[in-house]
């Protein structure tokens, strides 16, 4: 049996931009869509963040996502499965308010989009999955129970897992820790990104392969440039050894820490702690970085208050 994944496909992404719905599309209809005919490929499993904004989307962009993508899945008899991220929920305590149940009907009542808000094994093929949506305040003891009792092998889901890249060079240092998805055989999550975040005190750019950035939008955060050649020297190879579709640079993480908090939220949804998070994290600094995140979630969480 063949599976065609996807993640983070962040349907409205950009302030609903219409040139990044396009450049979406064209990757559907020129290389998703035919790839799953050429291969015959009738199972599809989404990992999580379909949509980009948790608390609304617009008209233009929901149109598209369910009569050009969701309804042709239905249209080529596609068995669709949706983990739910945390970009696809409108509260942060629980997945049960979310926008794929508001934006997806069933057709016929057989292709229909299976949704998961909680944990659940499901069988594909023969093959016992566990399925694993984002985990919040209340189906964590659930997903927990289910991380911890399953005698799935292979575990799919939108995890929050620390000890992986966030983004380029950088690495997440919250959610779950990695030790509790041992006995998996293989684990498949959405949620991850990446960026390129910039810093020749311990990094050497001289030779870096930027393969991985290959038809994508490429955005660099410097938070350390003490080699002006070399860094120069990476942003045109950027430009004219790989193929990218745009390069946005921000040089002056302490000065532009407004503008760059707008943008991340636009992209990151509720993840503004995490991105709050992620930036003391790059703070060349000897402050004990920990008491300084909770210093920073304390703040953050008494401005919302208000």
């Amino acid at each position: 049996m063949k599976i065609a994944l996807l993640n983070d496909t962040h349907f409205g992404a950009r302030n609903d931009s219409p040139a990044f719905l396009d450049y979406f599309m064209r990757f559907y209809n020129e290389v998703f869509f035919p790839y799953l005919k050429e291969h015959n490929i009738k199972t599809f499993v989404h990992l999580g963040d379909v949509v980009d904004r948790r608390k609304f989307i617009n008209f233009k962009t929901a149109h598209t996502f369910r009569q050009k993508f969701m309804k042709r899945l239905w249209e080529e008899g596609i068995d669709t499965h949706i983990i739910l991220g945390n970009h696809d929920t409108y509260y942060k305590n629980t997945n049960e308010v979310n926008a794929i149940t508001e934006l997806c009907t069933t057709y016929d009542g057989k292709h229909e989009p299976w949704i998961y808000d909680k944990a659940k094994t499901v069988n594909l093929g023969g093959l016992d999955i566990l399925f694993i949506p984002w985990i919040c305040d209340e189906n964590y003891e659930h997903s927990i129970k289910e991380i911890d009792t399953t005698k799935d092998q292979v575990a799919m889901g939108h995890l929050e897992i620390k000890g992986f890249e966030m983004n380029a060079g950088h690495m997440n240092m919250q959610g779950l820790e990695k030790s509790m998805f041992h006995r998996f055989e293989k684990v498949l999550s959405g949620h991850f990104h990446k960026k390129l975040i910039y810093n020749d005190k311990e990094n050497d750019y001289t030779k870096k392969d930027l393969s991985a950035f290959e038809n994508t939008f490429v955005k660099v955060f410097v938070t350390n440039k003490t080699n002006e050649e070399m860094f120069n020297n990476l942003i045109d190879r950027l430009h004219n050894t790989v193929d990218t579709h745009e390069v946005n640079i921000i040089e002056d993480l302490n000065t532009d820490i407004t503008a760059s908090v707008k943008e991340n939220i636009l992209e990151e949804g509720e993840d503004t702690l995490t991105f709050l998070g992620n930036y003391v994290e790059q703070i060349d600094t000897d402050l004990d970085k920990d008491k300084l995140k909770k210093v920073v979630k304390e703040l953050f969480t008494e401005a919302i208050e208000k």
